[in-house]
This record gives C-alpha cells, sequence and structure tokens, in this order.
C-alpha cells in the first residue's frame, strides 16, 4: 500500500477542516436551538429570572440565625440520620443484588443470551427515579422510611449493575483462563480469577452510590417516605425559616462529612487494591463523571 502523496493530502486536509467545522457549527445550533425552544415551553418570563435571585436570598435570610434550641435540634439531628440509614439500607440491597446480576450481564462472563436480558433489565431500572418508585411503593409498603429505602435500593441496581458490568468487562481474562486449565470450573474461575480483580472497583462504586443515596433520602420526605425531607416541608409550610435553616445547616454537614470521608476510603480502596495507575485514572473519571439519582 503506497502512502499518499503531497498533492491528496493538499486536496483532502481542506475537505476534512470544513467538515469538522460543519460539524461544530452543526452541534452549536442544536444546542442553542434546543435551548431556546425549552426556555419558551417552559413559559419563563424574563422578569422572573430577574427577581428569583433577589427573593431566594430574602428567604436564606430568614433562616440566619437557625433555630439551635435543644429539643428541635435532636429531633432535627434524628431525621438526618435517618436519612443516612435509608441510604446505607439501600445501597446494600443494591450491591447485594448488583453484584451476581452483573456478573450475569458481562460479556465476559456470561452467555450472550443472558447478557440482553440483564442489561435490558438495568436499563428499565435506571429509567424511574427514586420518587416515582417510591410513589408505586407507598400502596404496598406505606408511609415511612421502608419505603425510601426500597425506592432508592432498586433504583441504585441500575446504576451499580451498569457500572459493575462494565468493570467486569474490562479486566484481564487471563488469571480466570488459568484457573480454568487448572481445573476450575466456570464459577471458580469467576471466584478466583475475576472477583479479586473487580471487587476494588466495584466497592469504591457502591460507595460513591451512597454518597448520592444520602441527598437523594433526603428528598424521600417530601412525600412521606421517610427522611429527613419531611421535617424541612413542614418548617417551610408554616413558615419558620429560622427551623428550616436548622435542618439544612445539619443536613448539609452531614453530606458532606460523609462525601469527604467516603471519597478517602475509596481512593484508598483503589489505589490499594492492586490496580495499575492507568486503571485508577480510568475509575476516578467514571465516579466524576456521575450525577443524581440518576443517573439515570
Amino acid at each position: 500500500m503506497t502512502a499518499p502523496t503531497e498533492a491528496e493530502v493538499a486536496v483532502v486536509r481542506p475537505r476534512m477542516a470544513r467538515s469538522k467545522l460543519v460539524f461544530r457549527y452543526g452541534v452549536t445550533a442544536v444546542i442553542i436551538i434546543g435551548a431556546v425552544w425549552s426556555f419558551t415551553s417552559l413559559d419563563i418570563s424574563v422578569e422572573r429570572l430577574r427577581t428569583a435571585p433577589g427573593d431566594i436570598w430574602k428567604i436564606l435570610r430568614l433562616t440566619v440565625p437557625p433555630d439551635m434550641e435543644g429539643d428541635f435540634v435532636s429531633r432535627v439531628f434524628g431525621k438526618v440520620l435517618e436519612s443516612v440509614y435509608i441510604a446505607w439500607v439501600g445501597t446494600m440491597i443494591a450491591a447485594l443484588i448488583s453484584l451476581p446480576l452483573a456478573f450475569m450481564g458481562a460479556e465476559n462472563t456470561a452467555p450472550r443470551w443472558m447478557q440482553l436480558p440483564i442489561r435490558q433489565l438495568f436499563n428499565v431500572i435506571r429509567s424511574f427515579p427514586e420518587l416515582i418508585l417510591a410513589v408505586l411503593l407507598l400502596p404496598i409498603t406505606g408511609l415511612g422510611a421502608w419505603t425510601g429505602t426500597l425506592a432508592i435500593g432498586l433504583h441504585s441496581v441500575g446504576t451499580l449493575g451498569k457500572l459493575s458490568t462494565e468493570a467486569i468487562e474490562s479486566i484481564d481474562f487471563g488469571p480466570a483462563e488459568a484457573a480454568q486449565a487448572a481445573g476450575g470450573n466456570r464459577l471458580e474461575a469467576i471466584r478466583w480469577g475475576v472477583l479479586p480483580q473487580v471487587l476494588p472497583t466495584i466497592v469504591a462504586y457502591w460507595l460513591f452510590r451512597f454518597e448520592i443515596n444520602v441527598r437523594a433520602s433526603a428528598v424521600m420526605g417530601v412525600i412521606g417516605a421517610g427522611g429527613v425531607g419531611s421535617e424541612l416541608i413542614n418548617q417551610l409550610n408554616f413558615r419558620q425559616f429560622d427551623k428550616a435553616g436548622t435542618v439544612l445547616l445539619f443536613t448539609i454537614l452531614v453530606v458532606l462529612f460523609i462525601d469527604t470521608s467516603s471519597a478517602a476510603v475509596r481512593r484508598r480502596i483503589i489505589l490499594g487494591g492492586g490496580t495499575s495507575e492507568s486503571a485508577n485514572t480510568e475509575v476516578f473519571r467514571d465516579l466524576s463523571g456521575l450525577t443524581g439519582p440518576g443517573l439515570t
């Protein structure tokens, strides 16, 4: 195969430059048109946008200083802990369900006829936000923390299952093949050749999902599914903004503490898990690209 001549390169290069330029302007036009279309469809007035920051600032000023009366602080702290409990148990439920399903959905650990249904199951689960799942569960489980826990757990199965599946598919399958060559069956090959490689990364995903679930659980109280959200809504409805400020303060402090602690543990797990530097970088890039329920 002969190399292209200078004349051919001189012809092709301007065409490539024009195609990149057309693509760039096309994407920009789609974004602008979509933004304008969405803005007009929401019927948002410019006057409302202009006055919104001032209105928000007035409400925030009413929350300062927060009400630090002893009994109320104890009640708020208990509600914040309830949100943490909901997030923790929900994450554990999702971890226990998603891990075996991830092996059933990965290309290198499961037959093809099994992969497609499992992957579609993850997609279906992720299509329902936690609040929608909680509303669907309310007639079955009733008001309370258990409804929020199940909603968060079920929704997290979709996200954790997808991330775990991708982690399994990116491993070096040599150790698993060596285990099979030594006489091990398929399950033993997965246990000794695959699981030790992916578990540090998957545990890091679990911890990151726990951080997200802590924030999601705080919203569950809005519909009576447990957590600190119910306390915040009650105080706002009665215009007790100083008490609402207390709820916000404790919620922010607990979320910041959990996020900081979880990030440190994730970093220690990944760096101490025997993975390469490039793999660590890739995991942190994946984690940094995740947002809210959703991940959804």
